[in-house]
């Protein structure tokens, strides 16, 4: 006897339909849909096929369950057919939904590398820009020489004007 509790609500979940786990039965059409399109699923169902007529030509009459105009094949090769269509339309399905979903990572992944490409493009720029300001090594260089080569050429003015101003040495 099922006990009811007052202070919890009814589970109203239960019913009398079944329930179908569509990810579970998307994944078997998968499956069937993956083996009905194979090579080896065409070369086992042309074999079955040869099998079934020749047997039904051959074989003596009382043994013939599908006799000329292989009607029962027939129904077979419909019924097969009328489950195969929707399962692999089913796999598609799913195949393009998953394509849709890769599709949209795949553009907000691209979105992000080109903002990512923005920024290091600005970046790159600002930093030529004040590269721009700065000094480089060989400026830094040539100002340098520029200064030596004026350095020294006030030392030889300087020598040479304490050449002139020097009295003889007496030796």
């Amino acid at each position: 006897m099922a006990r009811y509790r007052v202070d919890q609500p009814l589970d109203r979940t239960l019913t009398v339909r079944p329930s179908v786990d569509s990810e579970r039965f998307g994944r078997l059409s998968e499956r069937v849909a993956r083996h009905i399109g194979s090579w080896t699923f065409i070369a086992w169902m042309t074999l079955v096929i040869i099998v079934w007529v020749l047997f039904n030509i051959f074989a003596p009459e009382y043994l013939r369950p599908d006799e000329y105009p292989f009607i029962f094949l027939t129904l077979l090769l419909s019924l097969q057919a009328s489950y195969a269509a929707p399962l692999i339309l089913l796999a598609q399905n799913r195949q393009t939904d998953r394509d849709r979903v890769q599709y949209q990572e795949d553009r907000e992944r691209t979105e992000r590398i080109l903002a990512d490409s923005d920024y290091m493009a600005r970046e790159i720029s600002a930093l030529r820009t004040s590269l721009g300001d700065l000094a480089t090594r060989d400026y830094v260089r040539s100002e340098l020489r520029d200064v030596l080569d004026e350095l020294l050429e006030r030392i030889d003015a300087l020598e040479g004007r304490t050449r002139d101003a020097a009295p003889p040495d007496a030796d």
